[in-house]
């Protein structure tokens, strides 16, 4: 059994720690958070026993062997690296990083402190998603040449840290690489990138609201992506091949799993999935890695290949933009 415990009292808790009650080798024993009363509120909900008022006090405490970090995205490097360092195994929420030397940083105290370090990109647990995999690489829609993939809310909640540039905020950090991940799990790592970002209008330094981007791919794969946080809830990812095209209404989080395979004569087969909790899924992993010795789904090479795109495609986001008239 490996005890957990929470650096932050987030919203996305309650989804994880629902996950939590239902994880076989998981027990969340103590969650820490500078507003004490909300992680209490949290530990009263969870029966987490044990709340700090700081997280250096969960990181010294000998009964927490691992530790999520929920906090926001300019936290997640700086955390991960101090609990790894306090002898903690890390899940830390995605994105682990938005530079590929951050993740190697944060991979190399890992190795250091002989800990297991995962991304919390829950999607990938899914029992959908390996379907798919197993279609594409099967050869289910043919040759592989098109991705198409989208993933938006509307975040209107004032002072979110989602809408802060000092915390890496933005849609492509928080949505987007969503899209990034699906893309890359497909197609592998991308050769080239391009974007375009709408910028929050309410600061001169506002965060990416809006993204429209293009990966190419080896193989000459393309991949495209829109991710917001000022439209309305739509996601999906359709896979296109030569034959026949892929299609998952709901690839994130999977709560009615179910494929789509749409061939070129317009023919439709209705393939199923089983259902699962991704959050319970992903405790599951790393704490099955903890106990067994074995690396976990989404492992080094993967996590620093992400922080690698989001990268690029910050890059290509900043380049000024050229008047087309």
């Amino acid at each position: 059994m490996t005890r957990w415990g929470v650096l932050g009292a987030a919203r996305i808790n309650q989804h994880v720690l629902e996950g939590a009650a239902l994880a076989e080798g998981t027990s969340f024993v103590a969650i820490a958070a500078r507003d004490r009363d909300r992680a209490q509120e949290q530990a009263d909900t969870f029966d987490i026993g044990t709340v700090y008022g700081s997280y250096d006090e969960l990181l010294a405490d000998p009964g927490v062997e691992a530790v999520y970090i929920p906090l926001p995205n300019g936290l997640h490097v700086e955390w991960s690296v101090r609990a790894l360092e306090a002898g903690k195994h890390v899940l830390c929420e995605k994105p682990l990083a938005r530079t590929e030397a951050e993740a190697r940083r944060a991979f190399a105290t890992a190795r250091s402190a002989e800990r297991l370090l995962m991304e919390a990109f829950m999607w990938r647990h899914l029992p959908q998603t390996q379907v798919a995999c197993d279609l594409v690489a099967q050869g289910a829609v043919g040759e592989l040449r098109m991705i198409r993939v989208w993933f938006g809310f509307l975040l209107s909640r004032s002072g979110d840290p989602r809408l802060d540039p000092a915390q890496q905020g933005g849609a492509l950090m928080d949505v987007g690489c969503y899209c990034v991940s699906a893309a890359r799990l497909l197609a592998g790592e991308p050769d080239a990138v391009a974007a375009q970002a709408v910028r929050d209008a309410g600061r001169a330094d506002g965060v990416d609201v809006r993204v429209a981007a293009t990966m190419r791919f080896p193989g000459h794969v393309l991949a495209h992506f829109d991710c917001a946080l000022d439209l309305p809830q739509g996601h999906g990812l359709q896979v296109v091949g030569s034959e026949a095209a892929l299609e998952i209404d709901d690839p994130w989080f999977g709560r009615e799993p179910g494929i789509r395979v749409r061939a070129a004569d317009g023919t439709v087969e209705e393939i199923e999935a089983d259902a699962a909790d991704p959050y319970r899924a992903q405790l599951e992993d790393l704490a099955g890695a903890i106990a067994d010795g074995r690396g976990p789904l989404l492992d080094r090479a993967e996590v620093v290949g992400q922080a690698r795109s989001l990268q690029a495609l910050l890059r290509a986001m900043s380049n000024d933009e050229e008047d087309v008239r």
